[in-house]
């Protein structure tokens, strides 16, 4: 695979990941719409720099030490690979699962500590390190260009951050609030099936020592 297109490929893994409900969703969504939209927004802002936070050691730690054990790349491969799909599994079962919205009280907010809550919620999430990792793994070339290093994070950060101020903005808004609860089902096996598929995908190309 061309350097090139196992970027896009990862940025659009990493999109499915973020649009998978889960901890760090559910904190942008009770900010929006128990505190206000500029909570949400700040709790997005958060999200994202935690993102770029992951990509940071993932490119620089996990890279540095697969160019030199090829071994533990193709090992990684696997264990990214089965994870995915057990992620998958456990995003298909969560789909029948209703979102309660008029749990989350409204209250005083506070933009700043709104963004410190949404940072700490993803770097305090294993699952998200993990998904990061086999990601990687999985698309990334086990030597990437220089390049690499320079767009990813930027490009990560815009589309964690994109992501959850549509999420925010959406639920501090009534109609776009019903539209996603009502179709929540759909979107999480659309989800689960797409990275069930890269899982799967991982596992196939194991024995291949790059990409």
């Amino acid at each position: 695979m061309h350097a090139s297109t196992a970027i896009v490929t990862i940025l659009v893994a990493l999109l499915i990941g973020a649009m998978s409900p889960g901890p760090s969703f559910l904190i942008v969504v009770r900010h929006a719409i128990g505190l206000s939209r500029r909570d949400g927004l700040a709790s997005a802002l958060g999200m994202g720099v935690g993102a770029v936070l992951f990509s940071g050691v993932a490119l620089v730690g996990l890279y540095s030490l697969l160019a030199a054990v090829g071994w533990l790349y193709l090992m990684l491969k696997v264990a990214g690979g089965l994870y995915l799909i057990y992620l998958a599994s456990r995003i298909w079962r969560g789909a029948k699962t209703p979102l309660d919205v008029d749990a989350f009280a409204r209250s005083a907010g506070n933009p700043r500590k709104s963004f410190w809550i949404g940072l700490t919620t993803q770097l305090s999430n294993p699952k998200t390190a993990v998904y990061y990792g086999s990601i990687f793994a999985a698309l990334l070339p086990q030597h990437p260009p220089e390049w690499a290093y320079f767009v990813l994070p930027p490009a990560i950060f815009a589309i964690e951050t994109g992501w959850y101020t549509i999420v925010a903005l959406g639920f501090s808004t009534r109609k776009p609030r019903e539209v996603y609860l009502r179709a929540k089902r759909w979107i999480d096996r659309a989800a689960a099936g797409a990275i069930a598929a890269l899982g799967v995908r991982l596992i196939a190309t194991a024995h291949r020592v790059g990409l």
